[in-house]
């Protein structure tokens, strides 16, 4: 028993490593591939997201980055053919809220509440812009200063026709502290702000 006790900081250590391997890919699949390599890259990082899931069971993190490489390879995928892999996210994300809601500062509440409400409403999928607020608002409320929470928010707040409010969270995304060995998405997250900052 004590030599388990004494094993898991090392196996604590391992998840953050594999953790920060994947976050690291998905930026760089993310904001510096280009749009007709992603798909490909994304379907490959959906199975080693599927592996890290299997190795740390019973661990929210592993589910939740599940959940973001499957949404974003949906979007990158398009068409009917995403819907599957928005279904199989929202469930990654579900299960990682029941394990542990705060678990990356609330990222499980941020990416539910992006799903909902950039996917289809019925008949063609689950979107639903009262859900999409309410899971936001707790990703907010967890980690007010964060760059994708404000970011989801200020976006979701454009597409239901409220400019000025989302003015607000997308300045806040160019304001945020940076996650140290997460400086690529944080400079794509911005740049996105920043775009619809522009738009506005």
């Amino acid at each position: 028993m004590l030599a388990g006790v004494m094993a898991m900081p090392l196996w604590a250590q391992d998840m953050q490593a594999e953790l920060a391997q994947i976050q690291q890919r998905w930026a760089q699949i993310q904001y510096q591939l280009p749009k007709d390599d992603k798909e490909k890259a994304f379907g490959a990082l959906a199975k080693d997201a599927e592996t890290f899931v299997a190795d740390y069971p019973g661990r929210a993190e592993p589910l939740i980055w599940q959940g973001i490489v499957l949404s974003t390879y949906a979007g990158a995928k398009g068409g009917l053919g995403a819907l599957g892999l928005v279904k199989e996210a929202r469930a990654s994300l579900e299960s990682a809220l029941k394990i542990d809601p705060e678990a990356l500062d609330g990222s499980a509440y941020t990416s539910l509440g992006s799903l909902y409400y950039q996917v289809p409403g019925w008949p063609l999928g689950f979107g639903d812009d009262g859900k999409a607020r309410k899971y936001l608002q707790k990703s907010l409320a967890i980690n007010p200063e964060g760059i994708d929470a404000n970011y989801f928010f200020g976006d979701f707040l454009l597409d239901q026709g409220e400019p000025q409010r989302a003015r607000i969270y997308l300045e806040k995304v160019l304001a945020a502290p940076g996650r140290p060995g997460r400086e690529v998405a944080d400079q794509g997250r911005r740049a996105e702000a920043q775009a619809r900052l522009n738009n506005l």
